[in-house]
């Protein structure tokens, strides 16, 4: 049940940044529930291996290079899904740090303590 909550969240959080954010569009609240799950997808198999060849420069630059990562998993995802568009690594770096502080908030709220 937590995982589906904190699927519809994600999908929430993206769709209404989608409204704020000129740069990355939707078409509709059901994209976003698709892209909520591939993310989800992309978050389990492919971010660790990007993240373990990527530890060096992770390493070298602080930490910033993970946002970096961040925005290649969204581009990967705008890639896999038809009815999604990000107009640019920019765009999709924005998108990823606002999707990741929102959602980060929300599940916190929205968590019973488990």
């Amino acid at each position: 049940m937590n995982l589906i909550i904190r699927l519809l969240i994600t999908a929430v959080v993206a769709f209404l940044l989608t409204k704020i954010l000129p740069g990355v569009h939707f078409e509709g609240f059901s994209s976003a529930i698709i892209f909520a799950i591939v993310l989800g997808l992309l978050n389990l198999f492919v971010k660790p291996i990007l993240s373990l060849f990527g530890l060096p420069l992770t390493i070298i630059t602080l930490g910033l290079f993970a946002l970096v990562i961040n925005a290649l998993i969204i581009l990967l995802a705008d890639y896999f899904i038809d009815s999604m568009v990000v107009d640019g690594f920019w765009w999709a770096f924005i998108f990823s740090i606002a999707l990741s502080l929102i959602t980060s908030l929300a599940n916190s709220m929205f968590s019973d303590g488990d």
